[in-house]
């Protein structure tokens, strides 16, 4: 997927501002696709100049003016064509794990701490999606597009967990290693 993509679906919501684009993308898809607030606003002109977003000015008193985005049915069509095509498996980068391929040659006592970190990095990321989860989804009725942000919330739900038992499973057998 390309970050131009993920803007537009994003902007399927409703028009935003590269600032409310930016921080939305962080706290919705931004946990499935990164992408620093720069490499937001240079993707929103290149699609501006596409013609998949127009862009608005909005004065405000005291403050500088907002510029509001919206995807134009041209988007629309391109968010439709683009879900069409197959997905690619992820590609997993992750020198954890790598660590653990040189078991031989690391320091057990340190890896173990990683694993530990990363364990605790997983926890707060879980317990992040579960307050989302209750605050916007639990027991309402939800419409097409929630449902579909449920799914995904619940995909990464079940990751989460999946990988804190993985990882405390490696703390476990890292354990039972003579050092």
């Amino acid at each position: 997927m390309a970050l131009a993509e993920a803007i537009l679906v994003c902007l399927t919501d409703r028009p935003m501002s590269g600032y409310d684009l930016a921080k939305t993308f962080d706290a919705s898809i931004g946990f499935f696709w990164r992408a620093s607030h720069q490499q937001v606003y240079r993707e929103l002109a290149r699609l501006r100049g596409k013609g998949l977003v127009e862009s608005k000015e909005i004065e405000q008193s005291g403050r500088p003016n907002r510029i509001v985005h919206t995807i134009t049915e041209a988007g629309e069509q391109i968010v439709h064509a683009w879900s069409q095509k197959p997905c690619r498996m992820p590609s997993v980068k992750d020198e954890l794990l790598v660590k653990l391929y040189a078991l031989d040659h690391v320091d057990i006592a340190v890896l173990r701490e990683q694993l530990e970190l990363r364990t605790d990095q997983h926890q707060a990321k879980l317990s992040a999606y579960l307050r989302i989860k209750e605050k916007f989804y639990d027991a309402k009725t939800l419409s097409r597009a929630k449902k579909g942000k449920l799914i995904a919330l619940t995909m990464g739900i079940s990751n989460e967990r999946e990988i804190i038992k993985a990882l405390e499973q490696a703390v476990k057998s890292l354990g039972e290693i003579d050092e």
